[in-house]
């Protein structure tokens, strides 16, 4: 059975969300927007899974041709990612160092990714654009200090990322990766949010990245060195988390930087990022106009 699909769409200029099915997109903002003015309100009020309950007969107000995908949670409050969380990309450094004890933490502005099927944008001040699939997950619930043993249950949501990142950039300076990650439109965020419901659905999931139907990324979430209980119990010691928060928790290896020599995203280029019980983010790549 398939899960839930909630996108965020821009249509006729007017922003919405709505459940997208085989048919076409119900447009759940023009009939609960009163209640609930975006995703992150649903959210808050721990609503996804009611909300996909009642809304599945429903016919399709118009089909998926006529929107454009936005990135599933308007405005988040925090967008965190984790940097180095599987085994071969920690051995990618070739600095003879184990594995940290703790993840290595970014943050990344809202404006810096875009949504599915737009190009994601190469700037002028460097060709060294370059790719990397992510699972995503939505707070539902907020917290701080919260128990590795409760930290599944602050998950509303399921999306994924292509983290994207100029290289050169994220060596500018030596402490800090913040320039080369918040480039606009670098990174894309979608397709979709799935609803989290039980943690089968982020045990073992198989994570692939494509560029150009090469597959150049491919690991599972059994072996990421900081779990999803982990990243939730660590980034909520120092930050109270809130619904809407998006955690981007990790690559595998294989990123073009990691060929010899490096192989950057040029316009042309599609990249998609695969995961199980998600399904697929695609972009194109385009040069800043």
């Amino acid at each position: 059975m398939s899960r839930p699909k909630f996108v965020n769409f821009t249509r006729n200029s007017s922003q919405g969300y709505g459940l997208l099915t085989e048919e076409g997109i119900v447009n759940l903002s023009a009939r609960h927007g009163a209640r609930w003015p975006t995703l992150r309100e649903v959210i808050e009020d721990g609503a996804l899974s009611t909300l996909a309950a009642e809304s599945a007969s429903l016919p399709p107000d118009f089909p998926v041709e006529d929107i454009r995908f936005e990135i599933p949670i308007p405005s988040p409050e925090k967008i965190v990612c984790v940097g180095v969380n599987f085994p071969d990309r920690n051995e990618e450094y070739k600095d003879g160092q184990a594995a940290p004890a703790n993840p290595s933490l970014f943050i990344r502005f809202p404006r810096s990714f875009t949504g599915h099927d737009e190009p994601l944008i190469r700037p002028p001040e460097s060709p060294q654009l370059d790719y990397e699939g992510e699972i995503v997950i939505v707070i539902g619930k907020g917290g701080r200090r919260i128990p590795e043993s409760e930290a599944l249950n602050h998950i509303a949501a399921l999306s994924l990322s292509n983290e994207g990142t100029i290289r050169d950039w994220v060596r500018h300076a030596k402490f800090n990766v913040t320039q080369g990650k918040n480039f606009d439109r670098t990174g894309s965020i979608g397709p979709w949010l799935v609803p989290f419901t039980d943690e089968s659905q982020l045990a073992d999931i198989k994570l692939k990245t494509r560029v150009n139907g090469e597959v150049r990324q491919s690991d599972r979430t059994s072996r990421m060195i900081f779990p999803f209980r982990k990243i939730i119990n660590y980034i909520s010691t120092f930050t109270t988390l809130v619904p809407g928060d998006v955690i981007v928790t990790g690559t595998p290896t294989g990123a073009g930087a990691r060929f010899d020599p490096p192989i950057w995203l040029k316009p042309g280029d599609v990249v998609e990022v695969e995961a199980d019980g998600i399904g697929i983010l695609r972009n194109t790549i385009a040069d800043e106009m």
